[in-house]
Formats: C-alpha cells, structure tokens, sequence
C-alpha cells in the first residue's frame, strides 16, 4: 500500500521536511497548514517540489470547529473554509481533514452536523475537494468514530467522508470492529499512530506522547485490518504527534517512521494473508536470535578490562591474527576487546553479537526494515558478519547457531590459552544507556529487525533522578536487553553500561575473585539490615552476602544474587545466579547499585581533582 505522513510528525522548515520525506521512501505527506503559513514558499512552489520529489500531497489539516454551530457562526465557518479550499487547491490537495467540534458553544444535534457538514460539501464541490470528517477524541459531543459514521451518512454527500486516526479511537477504548461495517469508498483518511499505555487526559496523550507503530500499546494490526476489510485502498499514514520526533534530525526520523509501517504492513499481512496479498508490503521472514554470540568492548587501551576479566577468571584465548582485538572466554561467555580505530575512546560496549536460526534470513529482514549496515573491514579467509548499527549506535552483529560448536570466527584468533573451568555460563543480559531521542526508535528497531518484545518500562530512582529501564528480550530469555534511558544531570555524571554474566555459582566465583585481588563495587551495611527484615535471610546467609558485596532478591518463582564490579571507562560488569525460576533482574536493588557507583565517582574525582578537603566543582566530570 502506499505510505504517508503528516508533515507535523518531524522537525524543520516544511521544505526540509519534504526532502526527508522522499529520501526515506515515503510516496506522500500530509500537509499541516502552519507548515504552509510559515513557509517562505507559495503553494504553488511547494506543489512543483512534492511533484520534483515524487511525492504526493494527500492531505491539507486541520479545518477545527465548523460543524454543530449556530447559522451565524456556521456562515463565517464557510467563509474560512473556503480560504482553506483555495490553498489546498493551490497546492494541488484534494482532501480537506475537518476534525469534530471541540468548543463549548457546540450544539449537540446530529441533524444539525450532517445539515453543515453536507452545505460544506457542497461548497467543497466546486474546489473538487472532499472532505474527511474525524471525531476527535476530546471532541465536545462528537468523540466516536460511530457517531461521525451516523452523521456522515446523514449527510449523503458524496465529497463527505470519514477519517480514521487510529488514536482517536483506541485511545477511548472504543471497540474498532464496527468499522468493517463502513463502506470503504466513504473512508476518504486513514491516520495511524501508537502510543504507551497511559493515565492521563487525552488531549495531552495526543499532543505529546503518540508513537509511531510497534512503539506503544495499541493494537494497530488489528486496527488496519478492520479497514482494509472495507475496501479501503488509501494510503497508510501516519500522524505522531511527539515532542522528541518534533526536536531530532528529521531525515533519520523519516527513516524510522517508514521502518514502522513497513512493519506493521508486515504484522497485518501475517493476520489476513489473502486480503494482504500484492496490498502490502511483506518482509522477510526470521527467527529471533536464540542467543548471544559475543559482546564488544572498544577503547583507546583495554588493559584494564582485562585485569577485570582476569580477576574474574576469564581466559585469554588469543590475538586476531589482523588487527589489535583480543578474545577472553569463560564457558560460553565470550568478551571481544577491541582497539581497532579507537584513538581517545573510554572503554564501552560497542557491539553485540547474536546466534541466530538463519543468518542469510535476518540479513534479509533487516534489509527490507531499511536497518543501517555496520561496515567492517574483512579478508578473505576471515568469516564476514552480517551486522547492522542500532539507534544508540551500538553495531549488532549475527551469526547462524552451529549446534553448540563455537562459530568459525574464533579461529581467527591466536595463541590463546586453555579455557578454564569457570563458574560462568554465559552472557545473562547486556544493560544499554539510550539517548534520551533514540529510546522509542530503539524499541521499534529491535522488535523490527530482531523479534523482541518488549517488557513493560519502569522507573528506577537513582541519585540524579529517575532512570526509565524497558527490556528487549526474546521469549525464553536467550536475549535480553535492558535498555536505560538516564535524567540529564550538570555535573557530567552518567549512568554506565554493563554485561550481565549468568553463573552456576556467584558466590564462588566472588570468592576466587576476590583471592584475585578484585575492586567489588561496595554495598553499605544498611543494605544488608535491609535484606534480612524483608526476606527473612538466615544470618549466615546476610554474613556470606555482606562478606563479598553480593546483592539478594527473591520472588514466588526463585531467588537472586548478584554482584557488580567497578565501573572502568562507561562500562561495568555483573554477574549473577538465577535460582528456581527467578526472571527478574533485582530491579529494587538498581537504587543502591547507582548510589554506590555516584559514591565511587565522586570519591574519585575528589582525590584527583580537588583534594580531600575541597569541594568538587559543580561542572566537574564525576565519571572514574
């Protein structure tokens, strides 16, 4: 089907927006009229763009307040819509959005809309324009599409339509099956948008917190799917109204928004398959990944990550036999450490490494969802990794699952040593730091690209402020992928990422680690106080956790412990026991986790910069 989106769901100037528009691949926009008033381009000029670039102009909005008015009012409506009829024209629009009335000097009468809505048609007639009528969500009386349905039809007018904003509808809770009931050629619009699952007025739901699909709560498939069992052949367009869309690079948000209807295409594609047939645009069909592969770090110099890998009791297992990356192992944990181009780079994770079903399928997929390639220099007796780069810019990578055997990359690597035996399994989860502007885009990429879902999102307090966590993870938890989205602070002080190891013993390993000589990330005794009264931990227990800073949660399913190291460069490391059936990941231990590490920085930066008897400036760096 063909694509669209309303000129209001991305940033810039209204010829900047039309550019990213085309170059993304979308076949139309809806023009939003203060686009056009604050435009130094004439109507006709705008019209000779969208025609140079290929797009089509589907839509003019908003004409706000016309209907259920007095005749005193309802004439200067006429009066101002025929100003909007003549722009439109100007601009080569034929459908005009009328959205339902939402002031209080409203008449609450059916006859009375479709009687205006109809002598509106008529005047629209001789523009050739139609006009799509939609029920506001917030509308004075008129705030259901199955009202707006009766009152199109009681206009009988054959440029009177309906449209369809799926957040209009499901926003209410309004039941979208009586859609099939409308006849398609009456649908003149159809506008789409998610959104998080929120309590709040709708209004500002609406204005601030739309997503685009695969991002929210809603259930658009099934939305689409009611329209187009109608007949409805119109374009699928999308109209977000976001605060962060409306701030961020619009050539990147264009992209991202057709990936979404290229996704949702998909998703109603697999719900009726012979209505969708040569209608929609399918994908390539792949599994989620079913486990991960290996996890990059990149800096200028490792050879601290490695002292923490060796007290941990990784083994080194060889130097890439081209370039200056080194390989570390305990059981199927591998850690890549790389300092290759990274002149002046801290320590961070830069790429993830998936065992999937079928590499060749997920390579396809990710082409058809437009992912961006992550381009590596390889030779040819090296196994080339298919990868794409994520919004945060973390590169992600994959490799077909061999049955347990280690993939054919590890051979590039030489003189290594034995593995050990180690207490470790593998990789539990990796915790990724977003970009206050990317965490919605990275929700849709990996739910697109990968098949994650996504866990509810929650809050967790830290020192600087709230810190919003949401998991990406497969079904049986072989991935996951906590990604958190950090306040703002002055001082310079972030949240880290880290790389979550699974153990069969934690309190093992934490003792061989610390006859290692390993920097624990320390847990104030009130924590252990804490844990005895809420779970009613046996005092040998409290003593064992307290001796080597091991953190404890429990739920119906199972118990957790875990520890964490010091933060080196942005990146720490965990690594924790799942007993039972425990799937959690200790989210009310996170607070001391994060004031332990704001405790560490600022000592830090105290030593170092100002001394032990002067305050730290306001605008120093608190990271280590």
């Amino acid at each position: 089907m063909l694509t669209s989106i309303a000129t209001v769901s991305i940033s810039g100037a209204l010829t900047e927006k039309l550019h990213a528009c085309a170059a993304a691949g979308f076949d139309g926009v809806e023009i939003f009229e203060p686009d056009v008033i604050a435009s130094d381009h004439s109507p006709e000029e705008i019209r000779a763009l969208a025609q140079r670039l290929g797009l089509s102009l589907d839509l003019y909005q908003p004409l706000r307040d016309i209907e259920g008015v007095d005749e005193q009012t309802f004439a200067e409506n006429l009066r101002r819509a025929e100003a909007t009829f003549r722009t439109a024209s100007r601009l080569g629009i034929g459908t005009i959005l009328v959205c339902s009335n939402v002031a209080t000097a409203t008449v609450d009468s059916d006859e009375v809309s479709a009687d205006q809505l109809r002598r509106l048609g008529d005047l629209a007639a001789t523009y050739d324009i139609r006009v799509a009528f939609e029920a506001l969500a917030w509308g004075r009386f008129i705030d259901d599409y199955r009202r707006s349905w009766t009152i199109v039809e009681r206009a009988n007018h054959p440029k009177v339509g309906l449209c369809l904003d799926s957040f209009h509808v499901l926003s209410r809770g309004h039941d979208p099956a009586a859609i099939r009931d409308i006849p398609g050629d009456k649908i003149f619009y159809l506008q789409l948008a998610d959104a998080p699952a929120l309590t709040m007025d709708v209004l500002s739901w609406s204005r601030h917190h739309r997503l685009f699909p695969g991002e929210g709560s809603f259930d658009l498939a099934g939305f689409v799917d009611h329209v187009l069992a109608t007949g409805f052949d119109g374009p699928l367009s999308l109209e977000v109204f976001n605060d962060t869309f409306r701030q961020t690079d619009p050539d990147r948000t264009a992209v991202h928004a057709l990936r979404s209807l290229v996704w949702l295409q998909d998703k109603v594609a697999a719900l009726q398959p012979e209505l969708a047939r040569g209608r929609l645009h399918a994908v390539a069909e792949a599994k989620p990944p079913n486990g991960f592969d290996f996890v990059e770090l990149k800096a200028e110099d490792t050879s601290d990550i490695e002292i923490l890998l060796e007290q941990l009791g990784f083994t080194p297992s060889g130097r890439h036999r081209t370039k200056p990356v080194t390989l570390w192992v305990a059981g199927d944990a591998r850690v890549v450490l790389n300092e290759q181009q990274a002149r002046d780079l801290r320590p961070h994770v830069s790429a993830i490494g998936f065992s999937v079903p079928d590499a060749a399928a997920t390579s396809h997929r990710a082409a058809d969802l437009m992912a961006p390639i992550a381009y590596r220099r390889t030779y040819a007796d090296e196994q080339e990794l298919s990868g794409v780069v994520a919004p945060d810019g973390t590169e992600m990578y994959w490799v077909t699952a061999t049955g347990g055997q280690p993939p054919g990359w590890i051979a590039e690597f030489h003189n290594g040593m034995p593995a050990a035996a180690s207490p470790v399994r593998g990789i539990d989860h990796v915790n990724l730091l977003q970009p206050w502007q990317t965490a919605d885009e990275a929700v849709l990429f990996l739910t697109s690209v990968f098949g994650l879902s996504a866990d509810a999102p929650a809050e967790v307090p830290g020192p600087t402020g709230l810190v919003r966590s949401q998991v990406m993870r497969t079904a049986d938890g072989s991935i996951r992928l906590p990604l958190n989205v950090a306040p703002h602070v002055l001082d310079g002080s972030s949240v880290p990422q880290h790389i979550a190891f699974a153990c069969r013993d934690v309190v093992a390993l934490a003792r061989a680690a610390r006859a290692r000589g390993l920097d624990f990330l320390p847990v104030p005794d009130n924590y252990y106080d804490y844990v005895a009264g809420r779970f009613g931990v046996d005092a040998d227990t409290v003593a064992e956790l307290r001796e080597f800073n091991l953190l404890y949660d429990r739920s119906p399913e199972g118990e957790f412990v875990h520890f964490y190291t010091r933060t080196v460069g942005s990146v720490f490391f965990e690594f924790v026991e799942r007993r039972g059936h425990y799937d959690g990941y200790g989210t009310d231990n996170a607070p001391i986790r994060l004031a332990a590490q704001r405790q560490r920085q600022t000592e830090r930066v105290r030593s170092r910069v100002a001394g032990p008897s002067r305050r730290v400036p306001s605008g120093a760096n608190l990271e280590p």
